[in-house]
């Protein structure tokens, strides 16, 4: 096995002290920018690397920064949102030369315990922080700790989670998008063809957006003069497979919706399969909206009309923002692009006998 090159390596090389190659490797005085310049360029020939741990241990940046998901590891699999964020996430901090450190577990508790011991043991930078809960005790957490942090999908400014409730500057920065105006897009698409019994199959209860999207459902079924009983939400796990059952005992009532719409891709396609299997023509007799866009909307048959927004650049504003607040910047709420519903072959006007 290759040695790793060392400062004393650096040094011979560069005919300098082993205390002037770290006074220019750390970017301190002592050193002519001519010499910095010359002991720079053979660490980068010799591919020499800070090591991360004795940075941290000298109160440095140890150069990454983390990300925890508190969800079913099932879910993910197949979710293409997490892969797309994580992607934009990347490109920033792979410019950068910051790794990203990446864990799953299985609660909140859980993860404010990962969170916990990172910053004890200088593990990371920063952290991500993904769906953001109703009740959500990681902005506090993380505020108290110190640890500089961006929730990726709360409010903005409004009282929204991790704000405490006023409105006031946040605790934490974030980046979101408004789940409300898109839910009311759909809404009023379907309203718009005549449907008039809809049922969002959405994700897990206990996150924000989930809440956000039922209130707006709710909210402007009621602005549009929909009784409640025929425009509802129906919670599931984000899975195909809580997605088709779902999709069965709604199809199975005697009043049986007209369109439906799912919370992500992988659950909008297993409905339509669903469909298909039960008989029931999409869009003929059921109309489907998927919440994200993927190749999977596109390709399935009929295509699914879809939510589309550029997922990976909101994994990229977050990774910027979160640099933005390691450089000393305090923290700001930042709204991403309002996704757009794109119609497909899976939506259409509801048959006259329903």
């Amino acid at each position: 096995m290759a040695r790793r090159p060392t400062i004393k390596d650096i040094a011979r090389r560069a005919g300098v002290s082993e205390s002037a190659v770290s006074f220019a490797l750390n970017g301190r005085p002592g050193v002519s920018e001519q010499t910095r310049a010359r002991i720079r360029r053979v660490a980068e020939e010799l591919g020499w690397q800070p090591n991360s741990a004795a940075r941290a241990l000298s109160g440095e940046r140890s150069g990454a920064v983390g990300l925890v998901l508190a969800r079913p590891a099932h879910t993910l699999g197949v979710e293409s949102f997490f892969l797309q964020l994580v992607s934009g996430i990347q490109e920033v901090l792979s410019a950068e030369r910051i790794a990203l450190l990446f864990q799953v577990v299985e609660d909140i508790e859980a993860e404010c315990a990962v969170h916990r011991r990172w910053w004890a043991e200088r593990r990371v930078d920063g952290v991500l922080v993904v769906d953001p809960r109703t009740s959500d005790p990681r902005p506090e957490l993380l505020a108290g700790l110190g640890l500089p942090a961006v929730l990726i999908g709360g409010y903005g400014g409004d009282g929204g989670e991790g704000d405490g409730g006023g409105g006031e500057r946040p605790s934490v920065s974030r980046v979101w998008a408004d789940d409300t105006r898109a839910m009311t897009e759909v809404l009023d698409h379907l309203h718009g063809l005549g449907h008039r019994r809809i049922v969002h199959i959405a994700g897990l209860p206990g996150l924000a957006h989930t809440a956000r999207r039922v209130a707006a459902l709710r909210a402007e079924a009621e602005r549009l003069g929909l009784p409640a009983g025929q425009v509802r939400s129906v919670p599931t796990d984000y899975s195909d497979t809580e997605g088709a059952a779902a999709t069965r005992r709604v199809l199975a009532e005697p009043e049986p919706p007209t369109a439906l719409v799912y919370d992500n891709d992988v659950m909008a396609v297993a409905g339509s399969a669903v469909a298909a299997e039960l008989g029931i023509p999409v869009p003929g007799r059921l109309s489907i909206v998927a919440w994200d866009d993927s190749a999977l909307c596109r390709v399935t048959h009929p295509r699914l009309t879809a939510l589309v927004r550029d997922t990976a650049g909101f994994g990229r504003l977050a990774a910027e923002e979160l640099l933005a607040v390691l450089a000393g910047g305090p923290p700001r709420a930042r709204e991403s692009e309002l996704p757009r519903l794109e119609p497909r072959e899976s939506t259409s006007p509801p048959p006259a006998a329903y």
